[in-house]
């Protein structure tokens, strides 16, 4: 049976009027006769931007994947994709992941392209994209932008985040001089690059990996390591690929790379980001995914990876013990060695080739850096569709724990008053944020990580369960229960929780509950329906959000994106 052309060559292969027009103005970017002789025109997504870090250098990458799909026989044409600078947007580059994912859908389905190089690397940019390249299901290929060299402070390695949140409770403590911490600023981000702990950003790209949407050491190359530009390279070459093979992201992002993405999570000790982005994601292919796959597929491995904020090492480290490769090849018999990926090689090919180069930075699952991790998912009449917590950044000794609430209505009321003198509290204490959630702030922020009290800080307390329907930095630490859901914004049992009420928390039994009788809680349910505000938001980007965002254990998309897609255009221009 004859291939069917080219999906560009609908608008660059047609001799008359309308080719005319397309090839006319494309041309006029610089582009020869020849090469609309029915090549593939391969799309690259580029979210580089001078507001990120992260991403400050994909212009120079771009140059190195066009060159790999030049050499294969392909046509490069670069397009912009917005950036979500995690530092600096406000009020959290959350409330924009889906807004990406939405650009990126309707630019590669709109345009005549064949197939697309998706370029990211900061926290939200990743899930944006692949959930945008997913939905149109055109040949994809990850490229990430890679992590930043290993922070140095004082003859010491320093990571992204993790540092930054310990010495800013060291200073609070008076532990640490405000000097000090400032001098720290200028060596902690060395590089172009994403944070080199294991926080999202590490995390996404390490998935991307374990999902089999990337080349190969995709994830720990460090963002100036000539290798990266090496990987950009053979990723254009690969897409053009690709695209004669007609692979697509569903060829790819089957149950089983779900599955393997889970094990690749729970052996790098990742971020808790990743489950809504991997729910929203599984969404998009309409791959059947469930919060507790998390903990259930979770549990069957142990903590592989000795990075920070669960451990020792930065993501320069990871890559000269061997990286993704490696611990694919330490999870042995638990990989879904079958799945396929955009290398065009089996996970189970990926792993034989993986070799660990430092037993300090990658263990064995006889000898592993912990146990079990992953992500617990815990139930409870205080979170009835799940809430979530990361064990191994959590103090042993408080995943069991009773004690009464300290509530802070929303962010503002946070700020205002946890640093009172007069604040009922003690070591015992649960602190609790409400407020924070999709629909809440709007967007879900990153303050689940709550700074302690003061006053506790000075009595030498490091940690304290905490309890929100916020998310937290992938590269924080502590005992943080987060994606409280039903979050209190949509009225979930969050809302109802009142300074002194009594909660417990039983992680290794998986249970958050309340302990106020049901009577009591229906007459605060009453009256905290009678005193809702009006909505904030009614216009623009953040009312369709707020009116059409799903809460954290579907994956915090919209409600009107789930599904599978197509690349089919309705009506043709001209």
């Amino acid at each position: 049976m004859a291939k069917p052309p080219l999906r560009s060559q609908r608008s660059y292969g047609k001799i008359d009027r309308d080719g005319f027009i397309h090839r006319s103005w494309i041309k006029a970017t610089g582009l020869p006769e020849h090469v609309f002789d029915g090549r593939p025109i391969i799309g690259i997504a580029n979210t580089w931007s001078e507001l990120v870090t992260c991403q400050v250098h994909l212009r120079e990458l771009a140059g190195f994947v066009k060159r790999g799909i030049w050499e294969a026989g392909g046509v490069p044409i670069e397009f912009p994709a917005m950036s979500l600078p995690e530092t600096q947007m406000r009020p959290t580059a959350m409330l924009f992941r889906n807004l990406l994912a939405m650009e990126v859908e309707e630019s590669i389905r709109a345009n005549p392209i064949d197939g697309v190089v998706l370029l990211g690397g900061c926290d939200k940019t990743t899930p944006g994209l692949l959930m945008g390249a997913a939905s149109v299901d055109l040949p994809a290929i990850f490229v990430s932008s890679g992590p930043m060299l290993n922070g140095k402070f004082r003859g010491q390695d320093i990571g992204s985040g993790t540092d930054v949140w310990r010495f800013s409770e060291e200073v609070r403590a008076g532990d640490m001089s405000l000097a000090d911490f400032m001098a720290a600023e200028s060596g902690m981000s060395r590089s172009a690059g994403t944070c080199n702990t294991m926080g999202t950003a590490s995390t996404m790209s390490a998935i991307v990996e374990g999902l089999g949407m990337s080349l190969p050491n995709n994830s720990a190359l460090p963002a100036v390591d000539a290798r990266r530009r090496v990987l950009a390279h053979l990723s254009g070459n690969r897409i053009v690929q690709m695209v004669k093979d007609d692979v697509k992201p569903s060829d790819i992002l089957t149950r089983e790379a779900f599955e393997n993405a889970i094990l690749v999570h729970a052996a790098i000790g990742g971020s808790t980001n990743a489950v809504v982005h991997l729910l929203a994601l599984a969404g998009r292919v309409g791959v059947p995914l469930d919060l507790h796959d998390f903990d259930v597929i979770g549990r069957e491995v142990p903590l592989l990876v000795n990075l920070m904020p669960s451990g020792q090492y930065l993501m320069e480290d990871f890559c000269y013990a061997g990286g993704v490769p490696a611990v694919l090849n330490e999870l042995g018999d638990l990989l879904r060695r079958e799945a396929v990926t955009a290398w065009g090689k089996t996970q189970g090919e990926i792993a034989a080739g993986g070799e660990v180069w430092n037993r300090e930075v990658i263990g064995t699952r006889e000898v592993p850096v912990g146990p079990s991790s992953g992500v617990w998912v815990l139930t409870g009449n205080l979170c009835p569709d799940g809430a979530i917590l990361k064990p191994s950044a959590a103090t042993p000794e408080l995943l069991t724990h009773r004690g009464k609430a300290v509530v802070f209505e929303d962010i503002e009321d946070y700020h205002a008053r946890i640093d009172d003198p007069d604040l009922p509290v003690d070591a015992t204490s649960i602190l609790v944020l409400k407020g924070c959630g999709p629909k809440g702030y709007p967007g879900m922020p990153e303050v689940g990580n709550m700074a302690l009290p003061r006053k506790l800080l000075e009595l030498g307390v490091r940690d304290m369960v905490r309890i929100s329907d916020a998310r937290m930095s992938g590269t924080a630490y502590g005992t943080v229960i987060l994606h409280v859901a039903p979050e209190s914004e949509a009225g979930g049992p969050l809302a109802l929780v009142q300074t002194g009420d009594e909660i417990a928390f039983d992680g290794p039994g998986r249970r958050l509950d309340l302990l106020v009788d049901e009577a009591e809680l229906a007459r605060r349910r009453q009256a905290w329906e009678a005193a809702r505000a009006a909505p904030k938001y009614d216009r623009g980007w953040y009312r369709l959000y707020i009116d059409t965002v799903m809460q954290a254990d579907k994956g915090v998309d919209l409600d009107f994106l789930v599904g599978k897609s197509s690349a089919d255009v309705t009506r043709e221009s001209h």
